[in-house]
């Protein structure tokens, strides 16, 4: 089974674009939105949710009234000033470090599992999809991403696929790290500005880290094309293999407008740029067996 992660060093570069052109054109594969901050894949595919959970991470303390002697230990001990002269646990200042729990003598504190958001697996017409989406201001997107790959490994394994589609998070911080943890190889999708090669840097040295080989291609490569040559040559010099540049084209808002991927759309340079993209993708990861 081969699994290929989309990411970028920023948001807004077109990496959702990409992935839901990837989806209308692959066979045989699972696809899954590993972006669970600003998950945006299920405004193109327009998902028919068969299965949904609830996703369960992190702790928040919670005092009973009836069992606290009010011996003042769980105030001494929380870092965060979480617990207030009442005995009563702010959840937003609660981190669930658990030491109030630890060290209460009398055992009044429950310590439940947060409800932090939902995962759902669902179908496409491109396909299966597995997406998540985590609540307002909270942590463990990390988890959730984790988890969000490990259900669409099932899914593949259950329906005999044998390519994992993931659109990952951008920038560097953990939902990035446990979206290529362990990928087949990554594709990084950049722009042409310095900004982009940049991140592009950035994001690349994160996948060179962890050894997963890496892909790149440059979106609305025309609006500065030595720009373009720039992340070129950085990409020669890094032995970073460069898949494919596209052009910019009006029509690819307008097909998102309409609910679709571009290569859907129309059938003009883009889609023509991201179907050769995706054959050398697809050829790289065959020859990576």
């Amino acid at each position: 089974m081969k699994e290929l992660t989309i990411i970028s060093g920023k948001g807004g570069t077109g990496k959702t674009s990409v992935v839901a052109s990837f989806a209308a054109l692959a066979e045989n594969k699972v696809l899954a939105d590993a972006d669970v901050d600003a998950a945006d894949l299920h405004l193109i595919l327009a998902p028919e949710i068969k299965h949904e959970e609830d996703f369960r991470g992190g702790r928040t303390a919670q005092i009973d009234l009836e069992k606290c002697i009010e011996c003042g230990e769980c105030l001494d001990y929380c870092q965060f000033n979480a617990i207030g002269s009442d005995f009563v646990v702010n959840k937003i200042d609660c981190e669930g470090c658990g030491v109030c729990v630890h060290f209460c003598p009398v055992d009044a504190i429950d310590f439940p599992q947060n409800i932090c958001g939902k995962w759902y697996i669902s179908e496409t017409r491109c396909g299966p999809m597995v997406h998540a989406k985590l609540g307002i201001a909270e942590e463990n997107s990390g988890l959730l991403v984790s988890l969000v790959r490990n259900q669409a490994k099932v899914l593949a394994e259950e329906r005999g696929f044998e390519t994992i589609v993931v659109d990952g998070p951008p920038g560097i911080g953990c939902p990035v790290i446990a979206s290529i943890t362990g990928t087949s190889a990554v594709l990084i999708v950049t722009e042409p500005t310095l900004s982009g090669l940049h991140d592009l840097k950035r994001v690349g040295g994160l996948a060179d880290h962890f050894k997963i080989p890496t892909l790149v291609c440059v979106n609305k490569f025309d609006l500065n094309e030595d720009m373009s040559n720039q992340i070129a040559d950085y990409c020669a010099q890094n032995q970073i293999e460069l898949v494919g540049r596209i052009p910019y084209d009006t029509a690819v808002t307008h097909a998102m407008v309409a609910g679709k991927s571009i290569v859907e759309f129309a059938d003009g340079d883009v889609s023509k740029a991201i179907e050769g993209i995706w054959s050398r993708v697809e050829h790289y990861m065959k020859d990576s067996s």
